[in-house]
């Protein structure tokens, strides 16, 4: 049976514990407040570049010896960044988890970035921006989120061209010292762990690591509306993104929901009205993520340049007509949200990995850790009349559409 802890170390930054004998494996994740969003307007890509960076050397280990280490262990590790955090994390057997943890420490609280590892790594990341050009949807997404956003928000994790070339060795270490700080991190653990030992390990490592970061700020309003970007291809690229509850909403469920009923899998909404029926699409689907502060519904098609302003329009009209007394959820769609939205909670939960992640989302983004039992009885509680009822009454507030392709589209006015 799991065991949920919270803890707060003596600098400050908050721990939280699933503990679970069930499984051999324990994860551990570790956010700073050094993402996207937190780098320079004329810099932007500096948490790229120090996501490499950090599985360059650390400590006493150059890039060599620390890949050597963490393999003696069996431990995997990855850096990912997003819009306000820098993420570190390892999986490894429970029984070398407090061996790993001084590792990782070392990659917060002793990084080296070294010269050597500067240039290869301004290259991988640049490399990165421009395979995007292979990549439309990606493309076309980075797109509708630059303008759908506030900024700093709306930046690509990838970073920008300008940024990247502009950044020199010395910012770069000079700079994560007061980015990677102690307020403001999360540290979560999930798996075969001993609370009290990983405490007291943590505790012994990162004492004297202090510091306190800003949090970054909206600083303009988004633009949204219409944007094409033109691309002589034979495929169209639609996004369409559109307001929806932050994730300390009561009604953050009841979005997730509507938005399984529109994109659940092949007898979904979408995937029957625009690619079924009509066969207008090779791919098309929306998802919900919600952020502590705002939340946002992203729904994407694939198509051919001749169906995608139909595509188009069927699009919006299914998203519209969720909310109308003629598209109301029916009992079977109901059931069917609810069995994806708790089978995905139970699958989530044979994953240490993922946990720890899930662990230190609710923790920045609601204020505490929650349970698989917790999350599944949310989803338990909401009715079908209650879901009709807010799919009755949602807003998507200013819609944002981006294109790519070899021509522009018309937006319906619905939502023009």
């Amino acid at each position: 049976m799991t065991e949920i802890s919270q803890f707060t170390l003596s600098n400050h930054t908050r721990v939280v514990v699933e503990s679970n004998p069930g499984v051999q494996s324990a994860a551990m994740v570790w956010l700073l407040p050094a993402g996207v969003a937190t780098d320079s307007p004329v810099r932007v890509g500096r948490a790229a570049m120090w996501s490499e960076l950090l599985l360059r050397g650390a400590g006493d280990l150059d890039s060599r010896d620390q890949a050597d280490f963490f393999d003696r262990l069996g431990a995997s590790r990855s850096t990912t960044v997003s819009s306000r955090f820098l993420s570190v994390g390892a999986t490894v057997l429970g029984s070398r988890l407090l061996e790993t943890i001084p590792l990782l420490a070392d990659m917060v609280c002793r990084p080296r970035f070294d010269d050597s590892a500067i240039e290869p790594t301004r290259q991988l990341c640049t490399q990165a921006i421009e395979a995007l050009q292979d990549e439309p949807g990606d493309l076309a997404a980075l797109g509708a989120r630059g303008r759908h956003l506030s900024s700093p928000f709306n930046r690509s994790t990838l970073g920008e061209m300008e940024g990247l070339k502009a950044l020199t060795a010395d910012e770069l270490r000079q700079q994560w010292p007061s980015a990677a700080t102690a307020s403001g991190s999360i540290i979560t653990v999930s798996g075969l762990v001993d609370p009290p030992a990983l405490i007291e390990r943590l505790e012994e490592l990162l004492a004297a690591w202090q510091g306190e970061a800003a949090e970054p700020t909206p600083t303009a309003e988004p633009a949204r509306g219409y944007d094409h970007i033109e691309d002589e291809t034979n495929q169209v690229q639609i996004v369409l993104m559109h307001d929806a509850p932050a994730a300390p909403s009561a009604e953050a469920v009841l979005e997730r929901l509507a938005v399984r009923v529109l994109s659940g899998g092949m007898s979904s909404r979408l995937f029957t009205e625009v690619r079924e029926k009509r066969g207008l699409c090779y791919s098309v689907g929306a998802r919900y993520s919600a952020d502590r502060d705002f939340g946002l519904v992203s729904a994407a098609v694939g198509t051919q340049p001749d169906r995608a302003q139909e595509s188009l329009d069927v699009l919006v009209a299914e998203m519209q007509r969720l909310g109308t007394p003629e598209g109301k959820v029916t009992p079977e769609e109901f059931g069917r949200a609810v069995a994806g939205l708790k089978s995905g909670v139970i699958f989530s939960g044979e994953s240490t990995e993922a946990r720890a992640s899930a662990l230190a989302g609710d923790l920045f983004r609601l204020g505490r850790p929650r349970s698989l039992a917790e999350i599944a009885a949310e989803i338990d509680a909401v009715s079908l009349e209650q879901l009709n009822a807010y799919v009755a009454t949602r807003k998507m507030g200013r819609v944002t559409v981006q294109t790519l392709g070899p021509e522009a589209l018309v937006v319906p006015s619905s939502i023009g």
